[in-house]
């Protein structure tokens, strides 16, 4: 199988994470095959206020509506081996673990969790309160893998980009990419 991989920014706060996570996929493109990605509105708001700009329209990756179930990874036959979620918000996990498949994101993590494929969730919130953290257990019991963003200090990170870095880092290392990053004790 292919190396194709679905990313969904969710509304949630950490645009700095998608961020960074599609500069480090732009620098592993001999690792994969095909990236689509589905952004919602509030999420481009999220990154508007955040970053204080527009730049996720320069990437060079297909871009799909929250509507699109025309979508290529909206089906199992497509073979789309991972997804990473990033931020996840509270709203979209709660979704995906009720198997509501209201829009392309969720459908999309539906696909991949019935065809037992890696689907990661760089959830985003603090506190979490009994909800979230039944959903989180519905989503792991169901394969998902549940990946906060919290970053590690390990690496004594000096900007907030290496601080953030840490997690995508992590998550880069759950989906299977190969690449030189800090390992503890090594």
């Amino acid at each position: 199988m292919s190396n194709k991989i679905v990313i969904a920014i969710t509304g949630a706060s950490g645009s700095i994470y998608a961020k960074l996570l599609l500069d480090k996929l732009l620098s592993l493109q001999d690792q994969y095959d095909n990236i689509g990605i589905v952004m919602s509105n509030n999420a481009q708001d999220v990154w508007r206020t955040e970053l204080g700009d527009s730049s996720y329209e320069a990437y060079p990756f297909t871009f799909f509506k929250k509507t699109d179930f025309t979508a290529p990874f909206a089906s199992g036959s497509a073979q789309y081996n991972t997804m990473i979620v990033v931020p996840c918000s509270m709203g979209t996990l709660g979704r995906i673990a009720a198997g509501v498949s209201d829009d392309l994101v969720t459908r999309a993590a539906d696909v991949i969790l019935k065809e037992r494929r890696k689907l990661i969730l760089m959830i985003r919130e603090t506190p979490y309160n009994l909800i979230h953290i039944k959903n989180m257990e519905t989503v792991t019991l169901a394969g998902g893998i549940i990946c906060p963003a919290t970053p590690s200090f390990y690496s004594l990170p000096k900007t907030i980009e290496e601080l953030a870095n840490t997690v995508v880092e992590r998550v880069l290392d759950i989906a299977g990419f190969k690449f030189n990053s800090y390992k503890w004790n090594e």
